[in-house]
């Protein structure tokens, strides 16, 4: 379909069509289950600027031990397009949906985006965790994730924070030092429940 067929349709929806439609931002597209590396490399081929962010872990079987690079967010890639250009995406065999709100894609914040990459890039050790809603809100004053906001977890005497990204409802934990954090004191919004498009 035509990027002129995609504006017609919004247009007959009554949509009105903004400037931040030509603006490229950051997406979250949900994947079919296992397939992320593959839907990067697809993107990759169709030169859309993605973001697969991945740990690693040791996977023990009876015969051997093998050291593996996993999604960090299972079942979802990160991707910078303009939103016009969205069909380019949705033809891509392993993408279910693109992650929003009332059937219209909801794009992520840059900076939350650019921290997580810096942070992976860095020092940072970290790996997925069960999703969080409530819990004793810090926010860390250092580091790569400076700035960042999450939930505070004791580990054995070492200090964690999930940190949250509420659009696709997913977490990560991180490894930090109890100087590099602060309780934020006010209460933590209501998020809406995301419908995935």
């Amino acid at each position: 379909m035509a990027i002129s067929a995609v504006l017609d349709s919004d247009a007959r929806e009554g949509l009105v069509v903004s400037a931040d439609y030509f603006k490229p931002r950051w997406y979250a597209a949900y994947t079919c289950a296992n397939h992320e590396k593959r839907v990067r490399e697809q993107l990759q081929q169709r030169s859309i600027e993605s973001f697969l962010p991945l740990y690693e872990t040791i996977r023990r079987w009876k015969d051997r031990t093998v050291r593996l690079q996993l999604p960090l967010f299972p079942g979802y890639t990160f991707l910078r397009i303009a939103l016009r250009d969205r069909l380019s995406v949705l033809e891509i065999p392993s993408v279910v949906r693109l992650v929003g709100f009332h059937g219209r894609p909801a794009a992520l914040p840059e900076e939350q985006i650019e921290k997580l990459k810096k942070a992976l890039a860095g020092v940072v050790r970290a790996g997925p965790y069960p999703y969080l809603a409530v819990g004793r809100q810090v926010r860390i004053n250092a580091g790569p994730l400076e700035g960042q906001e999450g939930i505070l977890l004791r580990k054995k005497g070492n200090f964690r924070v999930v940190i949250s990204i509420d659009l696709i409802q997913r977490s990560m934990i991180v490894d930090v030092d109890g100087a590099d954090i602060e309780p934020v004191f006010s209460s933590r919004k209501v998020v809406q429940e995301p419908y995935v498009t």
